[in-house]
Parts: structure tokens; C-alpha cells; sequence
């Protein structure tokens, strides 16, 4: 995978603040852009990209036309319905997000240097040394971006930083160790136990996803295993048995897990993309499956709660 990167500085799609769900304390979240996984619930469809993205919300849009005038490459008209735009003709300049007085467009995805994202956490410190909290790197895949992410995990190191790694697990298993040595927390995702179920739901298989998970956990990391839960994908007892047994035998100390249910909170973003008919509306797991599961990680002697 190409990253649209600039002298190797990182490329960004969001950056959360006071995050209090993405390990422990109060957190800042990094999302590093580019995913090579395709997970049909992704809540962050903007970050499967490795390149710029332009989203549009045609609800916050006035009709005003000032991206009109301001487009040097006149990609864009005014219709009734709101802005239409000639994506051959777009090169993603950003200047129509730049003048639009409603913040109906944005650009999702943009290089940031290293300095200047180490100066952005640095900011938050007051926050993580009353908390207990730290930097965490999500995505997307922060892995596919092995280089800045390493370099960054180690100037947080060096500042005393508390550093964790939100991953799905499909990377190379060299660069995985490397990442294991500068990274204080794992939130290691895993969808479902079935290759075949998995390839489906996610279009690639998971043999590597579960083996980089019992290397990773032979080297001691601490790691808190997430898993979203889909009602009528994954939320089945025979997922959740082999997903527990699997879990139960990871060598180290017993995992955590959080399950996270799913919701359709994506399906805006997906019609900011321009992509409505990609976005897979699927059910929300009952109150009943959420409970069910965590009794069977409860009979492997597996901690598991909602959320986290």
C-alpha cells in the first residue's frame, strides 16, 4: 500500500481528544490513514483509504456557492439539491473546504510531521499525568505506517509517555515485534474465528490476524483484545466458544476482553464520502447476546465487559 505522504511525515485523518475509551486514563487518539482490511460495520470508512478523501454534508450546506468561485479547477456546480462535483476534474486541493462558511466540506486525510504530532500530545500531558492516560495510535491500520509510527512511539518513550497501539493484526510479524518494543498497551481487535466467515465480512482471511496474536503474546505485551460485536455475524455461541477457547490458551497472562456492539453511526459518513451503497446497514446485537457472551468468556475464565 502507497501512502500520499510527504518527506515519510504520517498521514492523518482525525485526531480525538480526551478520549476515555481507547485505554486507560484520558487519552489523545492519532488515526493514521490506510486500512487493508474492509470490515463491511467499519465505523471509520474515511481511514480504509490510504489517500485524501473529500467528505460532503449536503445537510450543513447553504446553497452559497462560494466553493463554486473558489475551485481552480471549476469541478464543482450548484445544484438545488446542493454542490455536484466532478471528481476527474478534482485534485483534492482543499481550497472549497478552506471557504465554505457551514463546514459542509472537509478533507480527510492530510501529512503531519512528526514534530508537530509530538507537540500536539506533549499539549495534552496535564491530562494524562492526573489520569493515568497516554498517546494511542489507531486508524485505519497505524501499522501500515511502520516507519513514523515507530519513530513516534519512541520520542513519546523518551518523554514518558504511556503509548498504545489500536491494530486488527494484519501485518508483518517483524514489524509487529518491532512496534512490541516501543508500545505499553495492545488493543488487539478480533472479528470472528472462521477464515471463511471472516474473509466475507472483512474480504481478507484471518490465519495471520490470530498467529501475530500468539506471537505477540509470547513476548509478554499487554494486550486488551476488542471485539465488535454484530448481531447475526458474530454473535452466534459457536464464534464466541472458539473465540473464548482460542483466547483462554494465548500464552501470558489471561487477556482482557471489551466487546464493543455494533452501531450505524457510520452511515453518515459513508453518504459524506459520496458512497451510500457501500454502506452495509447490519442488526445491533441484543441486550440478551451481549450478556451471553460475556458469561461463556466468563466459564474460560476470561474477563469481558461492554465497551472499552
Amino acid at each position: 500500500m502507497t501512502f500520499n505522504t510527504i518527506m515519510n511525515q504520517p498521514f492523518i485523518f482525525d485526531i480525538k481528544r480526551y478520549a476515555i475509551n481507547d485505554g486507560p486514563g484520558i487519552r489523545i487518539v492519532i488515526f493514521m490513514k490506510g486500512c487493508n482490511l474492509n470490515c463491511a460495520w467499519c465505523h471509520n470508512p474515511e481511514g480504509i483509504s490510504s489517500g485524501t478523501e473529500r467528505m460532503y454534508s449536503s445537510g450543513k450546506c447553504i446553497r452559497c456557492g462560494t466553493c463554486v468561485v473558489a475551485c481552480p479547477e471549476k469541478a464543482i456546480i450548484l445544484t438545488p439539491e446542493g454542490i455536484s462535483t466532478d471528481t476527474q476534474r478534482c485534485k483534492l486541493c482543499g481550497r472549497c473546504a478552506e471557504v465554505c462558511p457551514a463546514k459542509a466540506i472537509e478533507l480527510s486525510g492530510k501529512p503531519q510531521s512528526i514534530a508537530t504530532l509530538i507537540d500536539i500530545i506533549e499539549k495534552e500531558r496535564i491530562f494524562f499525568d492526573q489520569s493515568g492516560g497516554g498517546v494511542t495510535f489507531s486508524g485505519g491500520e497505524p501499522m501500515l505506517q511502520s516507519e513514523s509510527l515507530i519513530e513516534l512511539l519512541d520520542e513519546c518513550g523518551r518523554q514518558g509517555i504511556h503509548r498504545a497501539i489500536d491494530t486488527a493484526g494484519l501485518v508483518n510479524t517483524e514489524i509487529l515485534l518491532e512496534v512490541a518494543k516501543r508500545t505499553d498497551l495492545f488493543l488487539y481487535d478480533l472479528k470472528m474465528m472462521d477464515s471463511e466467515k471472516h474473509q466475507k465480512w472483512t474480504e481478507v482471511p484471518n490465519e495471520k490476524i490470530l498467529e501475530n496474536l500468539k506471537v505477540l503474546s509470547k513476548t509478554g505485551a499487554t494486550i486488551i483484545i476488542r471485539i465488535p460485536l454484530i448481531g447475526g455475524v458474530n454473535d452466534d455461541v459457536e464464534n464466541i466458544v472458539e473465540t473464548a477457547r482460542f483466547i483462554s490458551i494465548l500464552p501470558g497472562e489471561v487477556k482482557e476482553v471489551n466487546l464493543l456492539p455494533y452501531h450505524k453511526i457510520a452511515q453518515t459518513k459513508y453518504g459524506k464520502l459520496g458512497r451510500p451503497n457501500d454502506f452495509k446497514l447490519l442488526e445491533e446485537p441484543t441486550k440478551d447476546a451481549q450478556l451471553r457472551a460475556i458469561a461463556i468468556f466468563q466459564e474460560y475464565g476470561i474477563s469481558a465487559s461492554i465497551g472499552g
